[in-house]
C-alpha cells in the first residue's frame, strides 16, 4: 500500500465545483474560513451549465391560481440576486452577465393557456405585469400574438459568466481530482477521518478537515456512499429527475426569453426558452418546460422532430429553416422526499462532520449558503490554526480544473 507523502489540514471541505459548491466557498472564506474546493472534472460540468440561468420568483408553480409553498419559498429570489450584481449582497456579483432583464409568459390563444396564465397573474400580483403591444420585447413586437404577454421579475444569468465570476476570487483554492483519484480513511468506530488524494505523478495527499461539505448534484450518492462510514445509513436517500433538453442554433436577429404556456391539464409550461450567444453573432435557443419532461420518452431525433414542430406551430414568423438541432439527457438531483415531490426550499442535512446539500433550484442557491452559513454557526465551527497552508501545498500536486462548455459547445 502506498503511504501519504503529504499531510495539510483546512476547515472545509467543498465537494463539487457547480453554482452551489462556488457560492458556497465564497461565502464561508467571508467568513475567514479556510477551504478548499475539489471538482471531478470542469466548473459547472454538472447541473450548472444544463440549467437555463433563470432566476425565477414562483411563476411556474403558481399556474393554478394557488401560491405553493415552492413559490413562496422563491418569491424573493430575484431581487436577492439582484442585490448581488449590484454588489450590495451576500456575494459580491458585479460585472457577471445577465442576458436578459426580464422573463416574460405568454398564454397563446387556447383556453386553458389562458386560464393559467391568468390564475397565476393572480396568485402573484405585484411580481407579474401584463404588456400592451407597445411594451412588448423586440422579439414580440409587432407580431399578431394571441393571448397575452406578461412580463416577471424573472431574469436570465450566463451562467459561464457565473461560474468564472464566483470562481476568480478563489482559484488557488479550487483543484480538479478525480473521482477515482479519492479515497477516505475512518476510524474503528466508523468515523470519518481524512481523504486521501493521488495526483497524477502518484503522490499521495493526505487532506483533513474539520467539515466536509457535499455539493455535487448527482455525485453526491457517490461521494456519501465513499465518506459517509457508520453514518452512510443516516444519510438522506436522492432522487433524479430526468429532462431531455433541446438547443437549436441559428441567425435569428432576437433572442427569446419566454415560458409558452400550453392547453394540457398540466401545470408546467408547454416551453420555457432562454436564448445564448453563440460566439458568431447568432443565437443558441435553449429549451425546456414540458418538452424536456415528457421528452425522456423520445429518442433524440423524436425529441428534437417534436421540438421543431412546436416551435414551428408557435412562431410562425421564425425561420427555423438553417437551425442545427441537438438534444441531451440530463438529470435532477435532489433529496428523495417521502412524497416523491420536489422540495420546495434548499436542502441541508448534517451528520457529524459532513454537510449534504443540494441548492435543488438554482434560483434558491443563497438559501443554500444561509442553511449552511446557520448550520456551522450553530455547531460554533471557528476557524482553526493550521500549521501550513492546505491551497499552497495541494497546488503542487493538483491543477485548477477550468470551467466546462455548455453543452450545445461541446456537442460534436
Amino acid at each position: 500500500m502506498q503511504q501519504a507523502r503529504s499531510s495539510v489540514t483546512t476547515d472545509i471541505v467543498i465537494f463539487g465545483g457547480g453554482i452551489a459548491g462556488l457560492w458556497l466557498l465564497n461565502r464561508l472564506q467571508q467568513q475567514g474560513l479556510d477551504v478548499i474546493l475539489l471538482e471531478s472534472a470542469g466548473l459547472g460540468g454538472g447541473q450548472s451549465l444544463a440549467s437555463q440561468g433563470i432566476i425565477h420568483g414562483g411563476l411556474k408553480y403558481a399556474l393554478n391560481g394557488v401560491l405553493s409553498p415552492a413559490s413562496s419559498a422563491i418569491a424573493g429570489m430575484p431581487e436577492r440576486w439582484r442585490r448581488c450584481l449590484q454588489g450590495e449582497g451576500d456575494v459580491d456579483l458585479r460585472g457577471c452577465q445577465v442576458l436578459a432583464p426580464h422573463y416574460f409568459m405568454w398564454s397563446g390563444g387556447g383556453y386553458r393557456s389562458r386560464l393559467k396564465s391568468f390564475l397565476g397573474s393572480k396568485a402573484l400580483r405585484g411580481r407579474i405585469d401584463a404588456l400592451t403591444p407597445a411594451q412588448y420585447p423586440a422579439f414580440f413586437r409587432n407580431r399578431p400574438l394571441e393571448g397575452a404577454l406578461y412580463q416577471l421579475t424573472d431574469f436570465v444569468m450566463d451562467t459561464p459568466s457565473l461560474i468564472a465570476h464566483l470562481a476568480a476570487p478563489h482559484r488557488a483554492r479550487i483543484f480538479q481530482v478525480p473521482a477515482q483519484a479519492v479515497t477516505a480513511a475512518h476510524g474503528e468506530d466508523g468515523a470519518l477521518q481524512h481523504l486521501l488524494m493521488t495526483s497524477a505523478a502518484g503522490e499521495v495527499v493526505t487532506l483533513q478537515a474539520q467539515r466536509y461539505i457535499l455539493a455535487a448534484g448527482e455525485g453526491n450518492a457517490d461521494l456519501m456512499a465513499l465518506l459517509g462510514g457508520a453514518a452512510r445509513d443516516t444519510l438522506p436517500a436522492m432522487q433524479t429527475r430526468p429532462l431531455h433538453m433541446v438547443h437549436l442554433q441559428m441567425t435569428a436577429p432576437d433572442p427569446a426569453f419566454v415560458h409558452c404556456i400550453g392547453d394540457s391539464f398540466g401545470m408546467t409550461p408547454r416551453l420555457t426558452i432562454t436564448s445564448h450567444p453563440d460566439g458568431a453573432g447568432g443565437w443558441v435557443w435553449y429549451l425546456g418546460g414540458e418538452i424536456a419532461e415528457s421528452g425522456m420518452q423520445r429518442s433524440p431525433q423524436e425529441q428534437q422532430a417534436e421540438a421543431a414542430r412546436q416551435l414551428r406551430d408557435t412562431f410562425p414568423w421564425v425561420d427555423f429553416s438553417g437551425a442545427r438541432w441537438g438534444s441531451f439527457f440530463i438529470n435532477r438531483a435532489e433529496p428523495r422526499l417521502s412524497n416523491l415531490q420536489r422540495p420546495d426550499t434548499a436542502y441541508l442535512h448534517a451528520s457529524g462532520p459532513l454537510l449534504v446539500t443540494w441548492p435543488t433550484k438554482l434560483t434558491l442557491t443563497p438559501d443554500l449558503g444561509d442553511s449552511v452559513c446557520a448550520e456551522l454557526a450553530r455547531q460554533g465551527l471557528a476557524p482553526a490554526a493550521h500549521t501550513a497552508s492546505a491551497a499552497a501545498l495541494l497546488s503542487r500536486h493538483f491543477a485548477f480544473p477550468g470551467i466546462a462548455k455548455p453543452r450545445w459547445e461541446a456537442a460534436p
